[in-house]
């Protein structure tokens, strides 16, 4: 059988997917506290929003209009899920790390962290994909590259199942792949950091994994990823990566009622910090929410308007004892306690 220059260039794309989808990253550990920092802004779930995302960035002085890190020392934490359910994730994410990039030369830092919905991308799971997300890693010859990998699968239900993937789903698995551009990227993010006795996570961390500090919590998530990707899949549950208590899916620091403050003072004490901010959870006021006395910090502001028609977005400013809501429309002060948890429950100095 004759293969065109077509074929060649999809069987060779098949190749490469197959050897990205078997080949582990070796783990790899950075640091996940920092102090000293006179200023650091969060941003929740984006959505793939990425106009209102440039916005925010603007509007709290870290990006110029050319979408260029201007926030001089600033850190800047972005609180994961900037995939699925929104068209322009792809933009977002590049956004995201062109400003990584140029942060260090002003003495400033972005760091990225790890959603439930970049650990499901990178799992396979595509349940939340939005139709726009395939579109933006869609080809000129994608439709080629569909035909030769359809031809290579033996079963009916197979083909039948790939048939119906829109173009640019091979392309998209490649580049999130443990060997593609932003399967690289996204595996060597942490789940969780600590600036200044604010912890920042996407979910929360709950009492079973309050003790085992960011950097465990970081470099098992990345082992979950990389090297046990395979187990990971299997039992998804039984992973930190997907269970429901771990840092990417809890929500009881968002959902419990006001009997649960005990329980968050245990936690906090344990993490050697003052509050935890965290996204994941819509709050439901639609505006940046601190709960149990401002030990807990919502800012997940509904960013993506297709998936929270009346969300917006948001970002959390924390410079010394002030700490304010930023919205587009104007700003909030947010009230905080003044030092961390101490062993005992009550505030003191760390």
């Amino acid at each position: 059988m004759r293969i065109g220059i077509a074929g060649l260039k999809s069987c060779a794309l098949l190749a490469v997917i197959a050897l990205v989808l078997a080949r582990p990253l070796p783990a790899s550990t950075t640091s996940c506290e920092w102090s000293g920092i006179n200023r650091v802004v969060a941003i929740g779930d984006i959505h793939g929003a990425y106009d209102r995302l440039v916005e925010i960035l603007k509007v709290a002085g870290l990006s110029d209009a050319e979408g260029h890190w201007s926030g001089g020392a600033a850190h800047l934490v972005q609180l994961g899920d900037v995939l699925d359910r929104g068209a322009d994730s792809r933009k977002a994410m590049d956004l995201l790390r062109r400003l990584e990039r140029e942060a260090p030369a002003a003495g400033g830092m972005v760091h990225p962290l790890l959603g439930n919905h970049e650990a499901m991308r990178m799992m396979g799971d595509m349940r939340f994909t939005a139709a726009g997300e395939y579109e933006a890693f869609a080809r000129a010859d994608s439709e080629s590259t569909r035909t030769a990998y359809l031809n290579t699968l033996g079963s009916a239900r197979d083909r039948d199942q790939f048939e119906r993937m829109p173009l640019g789903f091979l392309e998209m698995r490649l580049a999130f792949g443990r060997d593609g551009d932003y399967g690289r990227w996204l595996r060597q993010l942490p789940v969780t950091v600590t600036i200044d006795d604010f912890v920042f996570v996407h979910g929360g961390i709950s009492a079973a994994f309050a003790s085992l500090g960011c950097q465990v919590i970081n470099d098992r998530m990345r082992r979950e990823l990389t090297t046990d990707i395979d187990r990971t899949r299997a039992n998804p549950l039984l992973s930190l990566a997907g269970m429901a208590d771990g840092p990417l899916w809890y929500r009881g620091l968002a959902l419990e009622g006001d009997g649960f403050a005990s329980n968050v003072d245990d936690i906090l004490a344990r993490l050697h910090a003052r509050a935890i901010v965290v996204g994941h959870s819509v709050a439901t006021s639609g505006r940046i929410t601190p709960r149990f006395g401002g030990r807990v910090i919502q800012i997940d502001t509904g960013m993506q308007s297709a998936y929270v028609p009346d969300g917006r977005a948001a970002a959390l400013d924390i410079q010394g004892g002030n700490v304010t809501a930023i919205y587009v429309d104007g700003k909030e002060p947010v009230s905080v306690p003044a030092a961390a948890v101490t062993a005992n429950g009550r505030s003191g100095n760390r």
